[in-house]
């Protein structure tokens, strides 16, 4: 299967030109893989470019978990990331993110100094 970089993501979300946006959607056309970096970045480029809400980029990665072309690269976390930045849209979706994956590894607590995150289920505040 083929895999998408952060730009193809930003353009499938943002539909900013519309000629990326066509490239973009012929090449998932047949399937393809997202991972877990990719969809990190595009979260951040949503909010540091865009100016997107959390509300909205919750909306995007929702979108592209049910995308019928796109395989996200361990969706379980995703979906568990998407979950936790909801109840707390303060926390960057890349911060959810780390916590669902060292959850999934088995390893947590995941350590942090940050105040904000230390709330979430499986971190432990240094």
């Amino acid at each position: 299967m083929r895999a998408v970089d952060t730009n193809v993501l930003v353009r499938l979300l943002t539909r900013d030109d519309s000629r990326q946006v066509e490239a973009a959607e012929q090449f998932v056309q047949k399937g393809a893989w997202v991972s877990i970096l990719a969809l990190a970045e595009a979260t951040w480029v949503l909010a540091a470019v865009y100016d997107r809400s959390a509300a909205e980029i919750a909306a995007a990665v929702e979108m592209l978990v049910s995308h019928r072309e796109l395989t996200l690269q361990d969706s379980d976390v995703v979906t568990g990331a998407l979950d936790a930045y909801r109840t707390g849209p303060a926390l960057g979706f890349s911060d959810c993110l780390l916590v669902e994956i060292a959850r999934k590894a088995g390893h947590l607590p995941l350590g942090t100094f940050d105040r904000g995150l230390s709330k979430l289920d499986g971190t432990e505040k240094l």
